[in-house]
């Protein structure tokens, strides 16, 4: 028996549902003396991309660490979304990504506007300092700058996107995840509250406070908030224009423009002074 074959069997023994093609990678990326752990690793449920440390998105490689979330194919619905609203892929736009982890949404829309620049920011610094390797990486830190804050509120107003992939599942669910997102993904990344929403009331307020009149928000949400987050876009001045859907037809990201200058400084003011 080959060692493709071992390591297929093992694998479709632990109910994999690709053994061979998921053994075959790892036969390709990790050396033969570190095979039989890899193998123990993905058969007790550790992803893939967590035993490689990379995940491909949006055709490009990402690497990952203990601190970003997993990106999905799904998320690529918010890719696609925010590139049907910028008609003019030469222009210099100004982009922001709330909540960045790998860098991953916000580095693949550079790699497709090649005037624009970017910032990511997120509350954990070692997802910050891997998505500026992932720039280096990807030749793209000369466009992008990464930093540790909390949705924004350092930033200073004046970009053309606002973009995120919030935490929004509900405390109360996690624990009922599949194995690959409970026990491997960051809690900071999937824990949204006791509805799923926090994050949202959180950032939105800095969205509408850091994007230029008219500029463009795009949230990913959970396949059960679509009519949740567009009520909190009303009480935030916010346009909704449409919710996409992902490849199986379920809500997956929600479009709005900023709303009028006279609502933008009213909510700016409360942004800037919660109390």
């Amino acid at each position: 028996m080959t060692d493709l074959d071992r390591a297929t069997a093992l694998l479709r023994a632990a109910g994999l549902e690709e053994p061979r093609a998921e053994a075959r990678a790892l036969l390709r990326a990790v050396p033969v003396e570190q095979l039989e752990a890899a193998l123990q690793r993905r058969a007790a449920g550790m992803p893939l991309s967590r035993i490689l440390g990379q995940r491909e998105f949006w055709s490009l490689d990402f690497r990952l660490n203990e601190a970003t979330l997993d990106p999905r194919p799904d998320s690529e619905t918010l890719v696609e979304a925010v590139l049907g609203e910028l008609p003019d892929r030469n222009r210099a736009w100004r982009l922001l990504d709330l909540g960045t982890g790998s860098g991953c949404l916000l580095l693949a829309l550079l790699s497709e506007l090649p005037a624009a620049t970017g910032v990511g920011i997120d509350l954990a610094p070692t997802a910050v300092r891997q998505a500026a390797a992932n720039a280096r990486a990807l030749d793209l830190a000369g466009r992008a700058q990464f930093l540790a804050d909390d949705w924004g509120r350092s930033l200073v107003p004046g970009f053309d996107v606002v973009l995120s992939n919030p935490p929004y599942v509900r405390t109360a669910v996690l624990a009922s995840l599949g194995r690959e997102v409970a026990e491997h993904d960051p809690r900071l990344a999937l824990d949204g509250g006791a509805d799923g929403l926090d994050a949202y009331r959180a950032l939105l307020p800095q969205a509408v406070r850091l994007l230029r009149r008219g500029g463009l928000l795009a949230l990913e949400i959970g396949f059960d908030q679509e009519g949740a987050v567009e009520d909190l876009f009303r009480a935030q001045g916010l346009r909704a224009l449409a919710c996409r859907r992902d490849l199986a037809g379920r809500p997956r990201v929600w479009l709005a423009r900023s709303g009028t200058e006279q609502a933008r400084r009213a909510l700016w003011r409360a942004a800037a002074d919660p109390t």
